[in-house]
């Protein structure tokens, strides 16, 4: 296949890289920086205006995983501008393109988020339970989902997955959490009550690969593992799996008081279940989180 690719160069898009060249697809990746392309996907060609695909031949799928990092730093109201531009903005200009092409991809892979749930505490949540619609979060992935959708007037398969925090060695959640942990410094953040759906790059990278290859994968699809756990079990089974004690939670009001709106991530939950993509017949093979844990740590 020919695939082109958004957001190429971080966690997820450099895992797909591998994983699709691996398999002999011919990989595109739209990037402001060809250098920052050629150091981690390579192999892939670097593009860094659609327009310079022009003359290129179809492209058979679009995979789109571009946006500035949600939780690197606090949600000012240039952050909220900068992170709807490189998710919302970005996949319309895609679509805008893709609408543009005498010959449209026969897919669209798009990635979204769990925070399109918002906090909704113990309610069990599936891919049919309506929007949390109310938080900056909630209101970013539904407009992120809403663009994306546009491509199916184009006659594009559109899969949008809520991706659950990604375990991996090398980045992502648990690269920011192993600092304390590994010192013995980690705990339970606030009540340690809320629910907090993750899962394992692998699955992540596999089940991307599941919904390109099935023609019948449309709509949305929970991008988490089957087994969900409060944000007390994590704490505990990372620390077992480090052998460290997790005895130093952090204060919700803490957590509020330095991060403002976006400690939602934090101590929001959602008890989440990845029907859809069980009912696609995805099969994970991280789907509980100590065996998990100890692939990635040990």
């Amino acid at each position: 296949m020919r695939i082109l690719l958004t957001g190429g160069t971080g966690l997820i898009g450099q895992a797909l890289c591998q994983h699709w060249q691996r398999q002999g697809h011919e990989l595109w990746v739209w990037s402001r920086d060809p250098r920052k392309v050629q150091r981690l996907c390579s192999g892939a060609h670097s593009v860094q205006r659609l327009e310079e695909l022009s003359a290129a031949p179809p492209f058979d799928a679009v995979v789109n995983l571009a946006g500035a990092p949600i939780a690197d730093r606090p949600w000012t109201a240039a952050r909220r501008d900068l992170l709807w531009r490189s998710r919302v903005e970005l996949t319309r200009q895609l679509v805008d393109w893709i609408g543009q092409q005498p010959t449209a991809p026969r897919v669209l892979l798009s990635a979204s988020a769990i925070g399109w749930y918002g906090d909704q505490g113990d309610t069990p949540l599936t891919e049919a339970s309506p929007p949390g619609g109310t938080d900056f979060g909630s209101t970013l992935c539904m407009a992120w989902e809403q663009e994306a959708e546009r491509a199916s007037a184009h006659g594009v398969r559109v899969a949008c997955l809520r991706i659950a925090p990604v375990l991996a060695a090398q980045g992502g959640m648990l690269a920011r959490l192993l600092p304390p942990f590994k010192l013995g410094l980690g705990g339970r953040l606030g009540s340690g009550q809320q629910w907090m759906p993750w899962i394992h790059l692998d699955d992540l990278v596999a089940l991307f690969d599941h919904l390109l290859q099935r023609d019948d994968a449309q709509g949305a699809f929970n991008a988490c593992a089957p087994e969900v756990v409060r944000n007390s079990d994590f704490t505990r089974t990372l620390g077992k799996v480090l052998r460290r004690p997790t005895l130093l939670p952090a204060p919700a009001w803490a957590l509020r008081l330095v991060l403002g709106d976006m400690s939602v991530l934090l101590l929001g939950g959602q008890h989440l279940q990845p029907q859809r993509t069980q009912a696609s017949g995805f099969d994970w093979r991280y789907p509980h989180l100590e065996p998990a844990l100890t692939a990635l740590l040990r």
